[in-house]
C-alpha cells in the first residue's frame, strides 16, 4: 500500500482519481483551494475516506505539509478553460505555472517515488492531417483572415482540404492558447525536473474529460457539461464555427484509471501519453447526443463565429498508452450518455453560458 498526493484532488477528475487510488488499496491525502467557480460557494466536499487539505499549490507551506509522508504525486492542480485563458492571464499563468513551480521545489527537499502531471492534447494546437496524397501535415493552422471570413477547414501549402487524422505524440506541440501554453509548462517542467532529481515522472496528456460530476455551473469546463448545463435550462447548447470540428471525448473513469496505471508502470517512466478514447465525434453530433440522452428536442445554436485560440481538429492516437500503461477506454461515449443525463436530472444546474459570451465579446475574443 502507497499514501499518494493528489493535488487538485477535489475537483472533477480528482475524485475520481482519489476513488480510483482507494479501491486499489491505497492511501490518498487530496491538497484543493476549493475555488467557487469549480465547487460553488460553501459547497462541501464528499471524499470518504482522504485526507483532504484546504490549500493553494502556490502555498509553499501548504504543500510542504501536504507532501510529508507520501510516496507519490498526482498533479492536477490547475486552471482550465481555454477562453477564459485569453483573458485572465496572471490567474491562469499563477495558479498552473507559479503552483507547478512551487510543488517541485517543495519536492526537492521530500522527494517521491513518482510524480504524474496532467497535461493536455490542447498543446497540440490543431491536431495531425493528411493532404490528399496521404502526405502527413504536423504544423498545419488556420489563416486568421479566413476564419474571420468563416473559412473553417485547415488548408493545405496548396489550398486544398486536409483531412484530419489520429494524432500521436511524435506530432510536434504549436500553442494556439494561454492555457495550452500553460499545460506545456507544466509538463515539461514535471520532467525536467524528474530528469534533473532522478524522479520517476510521467506527463498525461488528457483529451476531453467527461462524466458524472463536472462542474455543470463552470461555462469554461468540458463541453458537454457545458451543453448538458443548457439543455437542462432548456435553453439551445452554443457552439462555435460551423459545427463541424471533431474532438475525442474520454470517460472521467477511464481518465483515473490511467492515472493509477501511470503510477504503477515502470514502463511509463520519464514518458509522455495521449489519454483519449481514440475516436471522433463532430460538436454538432455530440451536441444533439446529449440533447437526445436527456430527452430534450433542442437543436444546437450554430453560432458561424469563431472564438480565439479554439483548433478545428485535434482527436488521439492512443497506441502508446496501449502499449506503456495496458490501457483501454471501457466507457464509450455512446454508452455513457445515459448515465449523465441521469446524474444532471439530479442537480441544480446553474446557466452561465450567456455570461461566458459575453465576457469572450467585450474583448473582442469572438469573431
Amino acid at each position: 500500500m502507497s499514501r499518494f498526493l493528489v493535488t487538485g484532488g477535489a475537483g472533477f477528475i480528482g475524485r475520481q482519481v482519489c476513488k480510483e487510488l482507494l479501491d486499489h488499496g491505497h492511501e490518498v491525502r487530496v491538497l484543493d483551494s476549493l475555488i467557487d467557480q469549480v465547487h460553488g460557494a460553501g459547497q462541501p466536499v464528499d471524499l470518504e475516506g482522504v485526507d483532504i487539505r484546504k490549500g493553494d499549490v502556490r502555498d509553499a507551506q501548504h504543500v510542504r505539509a501536504a507532501l510529508s509522508g507520501v510516496d507519490g504525486v498526482v498533479h492536477l492542480a490547475a486552471e482550465v478553460g481555454v477562453g477564459q485563458s485569453m483573458y485572465e492571464i496572471a490567474r491562469y499563468v499563477s495558479t498552473n505555472d507559479v503552483g507547478t513551480a512551487v510543488l517541485l521545489q517543495e519536492l526537492i527537499e521530500q522527494p517521491v517515488g513518482r510524480i504524474v502531471v496532467a497535461s493536455s492534447m490542447s498543446v497540440y494546437g490543431e491536431g495531425r492531417y493528411e493532404t490528399g496524397a496521404g502526405e502527413v501535415v504536423d504544423n498545419a493552422r488556420r489563416d486568421p483572415a479566413a476564419i474571420a471570413a468563416g473559412r473553417w477547414d485547415v488548408l493545405g501549402p496548396y489550398g486544398d482540404v486536409l483531412r484530419p487524422v489520429a494524432t500521436d505524440e511524435t506530432k510536434p506541440v504549436d500553442l494556439a492558447s494561454i492555457y495550452a501554453l500553460t499545460k506545456y509548462f507544466q509538463e515539461q517542467s514535471v520532467l525536467i525536473f524528474a530528469n534533473a532529481y532522478k524522479v520517476d515522472a510521467v506527463a498525461l496528456r488528457l483529451f476531453n474529460v467527461f462524466g458524472p460530476g463536472q462542474a455543470l455551473s463552470n461555462p469554461y469546463t468540458g463541453v458537454l457539461a457545458n451543453f448538458s448545463s443548457r439543455i437542462a435550462k432548456g435553453q439551445a447548447p452554443t457552439i462555435f464555427e460551423d459545427g463541424l470540428q471533431r474532438r475525442d471525448f474520454v470517460h472521467v473513469r477511464d481518465v483515473a484509471r490511467a492515472f493509477r496505471l501511470a503510477l504503477e508502470r515502470p514502463e511509463a517512466k520519464g514518458q509522455t501519453i495521449n489519454i483519449g478514447s481514440g475516436r471522433s465525434y463532430s460538436v454538432t453530433d455530440v451536441a444533439r447526443m446529449v440533447a437526445q440522452a436527456m430527452n430534450s428536442p433542442v437543436e444546437p445554436e450554430i453560432m458561424m463565429k469563431a472564438r480565439s485560440g479554439d483548433i478545428r481538429n485535434c482527436f488521439s492516437d492512443i497506441a502508446k498508452a496501449r502499449a506503456l500503461l495496458g490501457f483501454e477506454p471501457r466507457h464509450s461515449l455512446e454508452a455513457s450518455l445515459g448515465e449523465l443525463a441521469e446524474w444532471v436530472a439530479q442537480q441544480e444546474v446553474t446557466d452561465r453560458n450567456d455570461e461566458m459570451r459575453k465576457h469572450l465579446e467585450a474583448r473582442g475574443l469572438v469573431a
